[in-house]
């Protein structure tokens, strides 16, 4: 996809909305995929993976969450999922999840926010459960590609994680 112009003829950074749902789409097939080291490679070092408990609020740092990872808790979680010495993790829950209803929030130049909805299937130990959140994606151009710079999984009834998630959402 070539980018689009500017009055001057350079080529703009501003990230289009298709563009954005193609790479999330792009990360949710990662993850059900369990394809962790490409999933790793499209964030940001400074960026945030974020699952609150409570739905209101944006001080995340501020507030109790069930996952707030940046890079280095991002890579240790991935670890985990991988090791068998995660009891969450073994045997790994087969997902399968949808994301869709998108919406840009904010797009300037190199940086864009996306909210969408997910619905998450899981199967482990011959159960099915259902996960459904509100999902906002801080999305940043760079190098010409895109790459993460926030995920907040506002889980629906957070309730429901509590018992455990052997993935990443």
């Amino acid at each position: 996809m070539r980018a689009a112009k500017t009055k001057r003829g350079a080529a703009s950074k501003r990230i289009e909305l298709q563009e954005a749902i193609e790479f999330i789409w792009l990360e949710a097939d990662l993850l059900d995929s369990q394809d962790y080291d490409p999933w790793l490679a499209l964030w940001t070092g400074t960026g945030h993976y974020v699952i609150p408990i409570e739905r209101g609020g944006d001080d995340h740092a501020a507030q109790l969450n069930i996952v707030y990872d940046d890079h280095a808790m991002r890579t240790a979680r991935v670890r985990r999922l991988r090791g068998e010495l995660s009891v969450a993790a073994s045997p790994s829950a087969r997902t399968a999840r949808t994301v869709s209803r998108f919406r840009g929030i904010e797009n300037a130049e190199g940086c864009a926010v996306i909210r969408g909805a997910q619905h998450l299937i899981e199967h482990k130990y011959d159960r099915t459960r259902i996960l459904a959140a509100d999902v906002t994606y801080r999305l940043v151009r760079s190098g010409g590609g895109l790459l993460l710079d926030g995920k907040v999984v506002r889980l629906i009834n957070s309730d429901d994680a509590l018992f455990g998630i052997s993935y990443l959402l």
